[in-house]
């Protein structure tokens, strides 16, 4: 099993994506954080899964395409758009995908590659959002049209419905 940490949009919405891939076994939702300057609480998950089946750099690429990482953007905001490495090699993965990523959309690479220090879990009544009620108005609107993207363009790692 492989951890690693996801930030750049609403955690409600990264939790529902990082949720719907296969081989994805735990998603904490939360906020994240990492060195100084860099250290303010900013929303996220933490996704703990096994790479044989879901490789990390198709998990990074899928976090990216499914979040704005360019608009608004905000380093230190609360939205900070960041794929936070937990072990020895992760940066390297994130740091290819990231510039393939940003060169195939023309723009400047936005998102950041940091050392995920601290985590702090979500309250209890915020976790697992969509999974509790897919119907609520928010998951219509925001999740459900991610998840429509997913199915389309990565089927082969997403699960069945």
């Amino acid at each position: 099993m492989m951890r690693i940490g996801l930030g750049g949009g609403c955690h409600w919405c990264t939790e529902g994506v990082v949720q719907a891939l296969r081989g994805v076994m735990q998603v904490d939702q939360g906020f994240l954080r990492a060195d100084p300057p860099l250290d303010a609480w900013a929303e996220g998950v933490v996704a703990t899964f096994d790479p044989v089946m879901l490789p990390l750099d198709t998990l990074i690429e899928v976090h990216l395409r499914t979040h704005s990482g360019g608009s608004g953007y905000s380093p230190n905001g609360r939205y900070r758009s960041a794929v936070y490495v937990c072990e020895a090699g992760q940066d390297d993965v994130a740091a290819t995908v990231i510039a393939r990523v940003a060169a195939e959309r023309g723009e400047a690479a936005r998102t950041l590659i940091l050392p995920l220090r601290d985590f702090k879990p979500s309250e209890e009544r915020f976790r697992d959002y969509y999974r509790t009620d897919p119907n609520r108005p928010f998951c219509r609107r925001y999740i459900d049209p991610k998840l429509d993207f997913l199915r389309a363009e990565f089927a082969a790692v997403v699960r069945p419905d």
